[in-house]
C-alpha cells in the first residue's frame, strides 16, 4: 500500500464510477463490477464474511484489486449519504 493510500487517498476509491455500472438489464439494476455480473453487494459480502482480498481475486479471476476497491468506495459513498433519524421516546 502506498503512503497516499494509507492517508486515505486512492485513485480507484475516488473514481468508483469508472468500474461500477448500474443497468436495469443486468441483475435487475443492482450495481455490478463493469463487464461482469458480480454485484457490489456480493463482493462486499464476501469481504464481510472474512474473505481476504487475495481469496476474492483468486476465485474470481476476472476481478482486479481496483474492482474490489471500487466496490468498497461505492458502499462507502452510499453509506455516507445515509441519514438516521432517531425515534422519539
Amino acid at each position: 500500500m502506498t503512503r497516499a493510500e494509507v492517508q486515505g487517498y486512492h485513485p480507484t476509491m475516488d473514481r468508483w464510477q469508472d468500474r461500477i455500472s448500474i443497468d436495469p438489464e443486468v441483475l435487475v439494476g443492482k450495481p455490478v463490477v463493469r463487464g461482469t455480473r458480480l454485484s457490489v453487494e456480493f463482493i462486499v459480502d464476501l469481504l464481510a464474511q472474512g474473505w481476504a482480498e487475495a481469496e476474492v481475486l483468486k476465485n474470481y479471476p476476472g476481478l482486479t484489486r481496483e474492482d474490489v476497491l471500487a466496490c468498497l468506495a461505492y458502499a462507502r459513498e452510499r453509506l455516507s449519504a445515509e441519514r438516521v433519524y432517531p425515534l422519539s421516546a
